[in-house]
């Protein structure tokens, strides 16, 4: 009995040593099996008697040290910079690298001590130098004079290149090998500042316990900080990356200063921690900039930054303010599924004809945080692909703007909304329903027999809801899906009544768009209505004025129809520049507006000039005024036509069309009927009027109830006082 209680518990025992092995990562245990051996004066002199070849290189194999470098070890650390500066300086086709992987550092280490100190003129570059290390040098020069045409803060050395003054020094540490820090730990601080890396820097998983300072540093080749950990401040300030440069998971965990960089090629800093102040202000961003799923605990600084490529912060999150304060995007910025939950100040940046602000499923409560930007400016830089989830995305944006009474800038956001609603109902209208499309239908899309089969088993059982549920067919792939998914719509079929609703949601929708901006711009709404007054004025001016030439002509004069020309030409053009100026469309526009005037209109009067006119008072105008008083009269109750009354059949007295100005009135007439507004109240009269000149006016009197309308929703979300009162609760 006890025998088998005993084999019992090493089974237990031996079980929760194999689990607990299983649970402990591979990294610890290596760590904790990895045995340092201390580095000595005589193992180091060894090492660099036999370098090893590490990818093609010759490198000094100092990995797994101890490396004391601490001032009570004074003696050990001068001989220690003395000798492998010696070696890594040491003239030669082929330069000599560093490796001090899984090595710990104690003390301070000053890398730029093992660099060679030269100057950057060609005449003063030293000989041991191969040509592409000497090229390499004087590509500085370059980006030096690329730095001041931008006004960047140079550095000391680039001062020297492009100053006078003698007494400026430019030399600089060149380290010529390459620099391997994988799994390093540094104890105390690390300077490499200034030093020109001929070749690659490798410090993958690194440790600084202490400050490092890269500060004006210039990495020539590839550079990788993957998994490296920054415990206090890291210093990049003014340093310059010729390659790639990876700090892919890198966590600072104190400031990491950035500020005047420059990186001519991509860069990641893909899953990165920032917990303090990130200062990534005034730098040149020459490739792609990936930092997405990066989180910033603290500010993050891109004050006065070119992003010359795209600029990626997809899934990023923002706990604290982002500044991209005077920033210049040449490139899209993508904000796709960030989330801001502070403040993102886009205040005085530049955006060039094909940068926006890409920020489809955007994390932001516009009651816990705000964005900034220039008023009439960076409403018009959101885009999103569609309206499906991104609606509380615009909802948010805009009401940020309207709290900060930045009204143009939240009505732009919604007309980017309705412009989004209006290619949804297209694409409902339009494209074929795969829940009750023919099995011929289906064919002629391009599907197989065999696919099509798939497609109505699966739609008996359940509709499609989205485009996605395709893939889930065995038989379909994705070839075929990305070929027909825009052909596709997917959810519940539209009845034909439900058809009808939604083409007439997609008409007014279309009009208030085209004509308006959905009521976000006042001078596209008035530039559509001073073409529609200058039209309407000649076409009165025209029946009245032009009646017939036999036998007795009745025209209007040379000096009245040159009058009436000009006059329309003025105002047609002031109204076409508006439109031009403020449509996102403006032959889109124009076209829409002129299929509403321009038809019934003109089809009127070809009538009118085809039956002939053959009444009482030809020679009397067909429109009167009121000639009680003359003054600037809002008329929203005026009818076209005189009531069939004496009393104001005296009051209103014909126009008199001898006299030299009379050609005013007809767009006097025309502004009445179109927006109630005029300085005389000019109508139709009731007796012998010809019921196509009465249908001509009443037309546009019905077009200006329509406008009006338009015009008075268009203020009320272009004034901001009158936007107030609608919107804010």
């Amino acid at each position: 009995m006890q025998s088998c209680i005993h084999k019992a518990w090493q089974l237990i025992f031996a079980f929760c040593l194999v689990f607990s092995t299983l649970l402990i990562p591979s990294s610890v245990l290596a760590a904790q099996t990895l045995e340092r051996t201390p580095l000595t004066l005589e193992i180091l002199q060894e090492k660099l008697r036999t370098p090893i070849l590490r990818e093609g290189n010759l490198t000094v194999d100092l990995r797994q040290m101890v490396i004391d470098l601490r001032p009570e070890n004074a003696s050990f650390r001068d001989s220690f910079y003395q000798l492998l500066r010696k070696e890594l300086q040491k003239a030669g086709t082929k330069a000599l690298g560093l490796d001090i992987s899984n090595s710990l550092i104690q003390g301070d280490f000053l890398g730029s001590e093992l660099g060679l100190r030269t100057p950057l003129y060609i005449q003063a570059i030293a000989p041991i130098f191969t040509p592409t290390e000497q090229a390499q040098l004087e590509s500085l020069r370059l980006v030096c004079l690329q730095s001041l045409a931008i006004a960047l803060p140079t550095s000391k050395d680039c001062r020297s290149l492009l100053a006078t003054d003698s007494n400026i020094s430019g030399e600089i540490n060149v380290f010529r090998g390459a620099l391997t820090l994988e799994n390093t730990r540094f104890n105390g601080q690390l300077q490499f500042a200034n030093t020109f890396f001929l070749q690659s820097v490798d410090a993958q998983n690194a440790i600084f316990l202490q400050p490092t300072n890269w500060s004006a540093a210039r990495f020539s080749r590839f550079v990788n900080f993957t998994g490296a950990n920054f415990r206090q401040p890291s210093n990049f300030q003014g340093s310059i990356f010729f390659e790639k440069a990876n700090f892919k998971q890198v966590q600072f965990q104190e400031l990491a200063d950035f500020h005047g960089s420059i990186f001519q090629d991509s860069v990641s800093f893909n899953e990165a921690i920032f917990k303090q102040l990130a200062k990534f202000s005034q730098i040149q961003w020459q490739g792609n900039s990936d930092f997405s799923e990066v989180r910033f605990a603290n500010q993050a600084q891109f004050t006065k930054a070119n992003f010359q490529q795209t600029f990626s912060v997809a899934e990023s999150t923002f706990e604290q303010a982002v500044i991209f304060r005077e920033a210049q995007f040449n490139q899209p910025l993508n904000l796709q599924g960030a989330a801001i939950l502070n403040l993102a100040d886009f205040s005085d940046a530049s955006f060039s004809k094909t940068a926006f602000l890409n920020v489809p499923s955007l994390s932001f409560n516009s009651n816990q945080a705000r964005i900034l930007g220039n008023v009439g400016q960076i409403g018009k830089m959101f885009y999103v692909p569609n309206l499906q989830g991104n609606q509380n995305v615009l909802r948010n944006l805009g009401q940020n703007f309207r709290q900060q009474q930045q009204i143009a800038d939240a009505n732009q956001l919604e007309y980017t909304k309705q412009r989004l609603r209006l290619t949804q109902l297209s694409q409902k209208l339009i494209r074929t329903n795969i829940n009750n499309a023919s099995i011929n239908r289906l064919l002629h899309l391009g599907f197989s027999p065999t696919q099509v089969e798939a497609i109505l088993n699966r739609r008996v059982v359940q509709p499609f809801l989205n485009s996605s549920e395709l893939l889930t067919l065995a038989d379909i792939d994705l070839e075929i899906y990305n070929k027909l998914k825009n052909s596709l719509s997917f959810g519940e079929p539209l009845s034909l009544g439900n058809w009808l609703l939604q083409a007439w949601s997609w008409l007014a929708l279309s009009l208030l768009l085209l004509l308006s901006g959905y009521g976000t711009n006042f001078w596209l709404a008035l530039g559509v209505g001073g073409v529609a007054i200058a039209y309407f004025g000649l076409l009165f001016w025209l029946v009245d004025r032009y009646r017939r030439l036999r036998p007795v002509a009745i025209i209007p004069t040379y000096y009245e129809t040159v009058s009436i020309f000009i006059g329309f030409s003025c105002l047609e053009f002031l109204s076409l520049l508006a439109i031009f100026r403020n449509a996102e469309q403006p032959w889109l526009t124009l076209g829409c507006l002129l299929i509403i005037i321009i038809p019934v209109p003109i089809t009127l009067v070809m009538r009118l000039y085809q039956q002939g006119r053959y009444h009482d008072l030809m020679d009397v105008s067909y429109f009167t005024e009121d000639g009680t008083f003359r003054q600037l009269r809002l008329l929203i109750g005026r009818l076209p036509v005189i009531p069939r009354n004496q009393t104001f059949r005296e009051r209103y007295m014909p126009l008199l069309g001898d006299r030299k100005w009379n050609w005013l009135n007809y767009y006097d007439f025309s502004l009445n009927n179109l927006v109630r507004l005029g300085f005389n109240d000019i109508r139709l009269r009731d007796q012998h009027l010809p019921g196509i000149v009465a249908t001509l006016a009443w037309y546009q009197w019905s077009l200006g109830i329509l406008y009006i309308t338009l015009i008075l929703w268009t203020l009320s979300r272009t004034i901001p006082g009158l936007n107030l009162l609608i919107y804010l609760k």
